[in-house]
């Protein structure tokens, strides 16, 4: 590492944790967990631990390398390189909420003698000169709540996947950080010296960093950080106020749809599963992945929670993405997931530099599902795209075009709908014909019948209309299995799977169907954990499933809303509200015995379980009007 004006010693470690002109030891590292804040605007989102400090951020993309790592370099507690931190001395308690209606987080720090500090943070989204401003930037504001604390911020970014320290510049009124991956400035009115050398200060007066791009301010650096976040909370309350609320659990609603705005990078429309990479499913479990891309089958699930609130904007912007998608194959075969920016090699690659969240790898990079056949991949795109030839509210309908490009999708899943596949859990080292993958191939010829009866071709819907009545009779025929008295999870297959769930929200069969509630009763019997549900009974290529999958967990709510068993369905689902974190976001997985959340952090299908959860069990608004 080089500092500009001045010579800098460092451990022989080039990545070991500093101090430079500090007059007292550093704190005790807080352990990692996912009690963490998501901040962002749809460029980037960035990942707030409880004590104020930034521990994951990826610039200029979600998918970017992360600038700031220090997640996944936990594994004796949150480092400092890798993160940015404000510390408060003699440090007692902490508290942490979002200003309501808003991707703004507050952070309050307390000493033992009542002195505080409040950290405000955000990334900058509002409407500038006719379009939407979000740029790949960071603002953290600062300010005394009471006495005099003394603090110590510290910046330090980390490039390579945290393999290298970055050379720094010092401004007059910034400094600049020049990683592999590109440079990074922190404007800032703290004093440059004290957070240059992690000096312990006391804060006399209010203190914004604003993190970056390497750029020149136009403005001053207070006078922008308080205008951003002015017109940031106005941008987002204004988004809010639009939506179409359930009478019940508005808050949690509110928080799970900004959650999933947030997951959309909106340059291009796509939606990723996840913000990161590498938190284990479960404890030790090498169940690994990075889920910062497009799964079509996870988009569509968003797409369509966020439309039962009226957001259909997300909806707009996504259909740019996934027709590039769909025009880009042609005739070929359809990934799973793609990049962000439709890219569709996605090799994956283990990180070895960097140790994992609390030092369980491995951190891998990529995913290997993108050579997957997965056949619920043209189920999902056509169901993504199904709303809009029918809702009348949109800026630019669908056409015979759209629907021609669809219809490939469909030739796909008809010529597939019978062969093996990886499935919806991407296995990988076996294929079967999953019954969700039949499923799916059987919601997309569905959808593209009724896409034909508004696009009045009536000869197409007949076409699409029987072509899913064969694809229903194959899997009533074949999927269902009488000794287990429950559709299983492949054709004549015997092992439960709570996939199948699926069918009666794409609205294959009728839910209280016999067959429907006795599977449903299956489940229970051997899937469940208290209220929380695993994937699947079947060993995978890691063995069996130790976790709950929240999203399988929130299937069982609908169904239960569904069957009539609507006591049973809300009391499971605030006991799945109970396991949030205290901000209000899910991972992928939790485990029973604890409550403590594992895997990918905050999961879009998680939080889409919430939303559709609020939506169908809530009283109507008539009750109470």
């Amino acid at each position: 590492m080089r500092i500009h004006g001045r010579a800098a010693t460092i451990a022989a470690d080039p990545l070991a944790d500093f101090r430079l002109n500090n007059d007292r030891p550093d704190p005790p590292r807080p352990e990692a967990s996912l009690d963490l804040a998501l901040v962002g605007n749809c460029t980037i989102g960035a990942l707030i631990e409880r004590r104020g400090s930034i521990v994951w951020c990826c610039m200029p993309r979600f998918d970017s390398p992360p600038v700031f790592d220090a997640l996944l370099h936990s594994a004796q507690g949150l480092p400092l390189n890798g993160a940015m931190t404000v510390e408060l001395e003699g440090l007692a308690r902490h508290e942490q909420a979002y200003d309501p209606g808003t991707a703004i987080v507050r952070t309050r720090l307390w000493d033992d003698q009542g002195q505080g500090v409040e950290i405000t943070d955000f990334a900058p989204r509002f409407i500038h000169r006719d379009r939407i401003f979000r740029p790949a930037q960071l603002v953290r504001r600062l300010k005394a709540l009471a006495g005099h604390p003394r603090i110590r911020i510290t910046v330090r970014p980390r490039g390579a996947w945290g393999a290298t320290l970055p050379e720094v510049t010092r401004g007059s009124h910034h400094l600049r950080y020049v990683l592999p991956e590109g440079t990074w400035r922190l404007n800032t009115s703290a004093p440059l010296t004290y957070l240059h050398d992690s000096t312990w200060f006391v804060l006399q007066s209010p203190v914004s960093l604003l993190f970056g791009p390497d750029e020149t301010m136009a403005g001053g650096i207070d006078e922008t950080a308080r205008e951003f976040e002015e017109h940031t909370s106005l941008y987002w309350r204004h988004w809010t106020r639009r939506l179409a609320l359930p009478l019940e659990w508005q808050d949690a609603v509110i928080r799970a749809a900004i959650t999933l705005k947030l997951c959309q990078y909106e340059d291009t429309g796509a939606i990723v599963a996840a913000l990161t990479t590498s938190i284990p499913e479960a404890p030790n479990s090498g169940r690994n992945w990075d889920y910062r891309y497009c799964w079509l089958r996870d988009a569509f699930f968003v797409v369509r929670a966020l439309n039962s609130l009226s957001e259909v904007g997300t909806m707009e912007s996504y259909l740019h993405w996934l027709y590039d998608v769909v025009r880009g194959a042609g005739e070929g075969h359809v990934q799973p997931l793609y990049g962000i920016g439709l890219e569709r090699a996605l090799p994956e690659r283990i990180v070895e530099s960097a140790a994992g969240y609390r030092g369980m790898g491995p951190v891998r990079v990529g995913n290997q599902a993108q050579e997957h056949f997965q056949h619920d991949v043209y189920g999902g795109i056509v169901l993504g795209a199904a709303q809009a030839f029918h809702d009348h509210r949109l800026l630019q309908r669908p056409d015979a075009s759209d629907f021609a490009a669809l219809e490939r999708m469909g030739e796909h899943a008809w010529r597939l709908h019978d062969q093996p596949d990886a499935g919806i859990w991407e296995l990988r080292t076996r294929a079967r014909v999953h019954t969700s993958s039949v499923l799916m191939c059987w919601a997309a010829c569905d959808r593209l019948a009724h896409a034909a009866l508004a696009l009045a071709l009536p000869e197409r819907a007949a076409l699409w209309r029987g072509r899913a009545q064969k694809i229903r009779e194959l899997i009533l025929a074949r999927a269902w299995n009488p000794k287990r008295q429950a559709f299983v999870e492949s054709l004549d297959g015997e092992h439960l799977d709570a996939s199948v769930l699926l069918m009666a929200e794409v609205g294959f069969v009728e839910p209280r169907d016999p067959r429907f509630v006795s599977t449903v009763a299956a489940m229970e019997s051997t899937l469940m954990d208290g209220p929380f549900m695993r994937r699947y009974e079947a060993a995978d290529d890691f063995g069996k499933p130790e976790v709950a999958f929240n999203v399988c967990s929130f299937w069982r709510v609908d169904a239960l809303a569904r069957i009539g068993r609507h006591e049973e369905a809300r009391a499971a689902f605030e006991a799945l509200l109970a396991r949030r974190n205290s901000l209000g976001l899910l991972s992928e997985d939790l485990a029973p015995a604890t409550g403590e959340l594992w895997g990918n952090f905050p999961q879009t299908y998680s939080m889409v379980g919430i939303i559709n959860g609020a939506v169908r069990l809530s009283a109507p608004w008539d009750t109470v009007i």
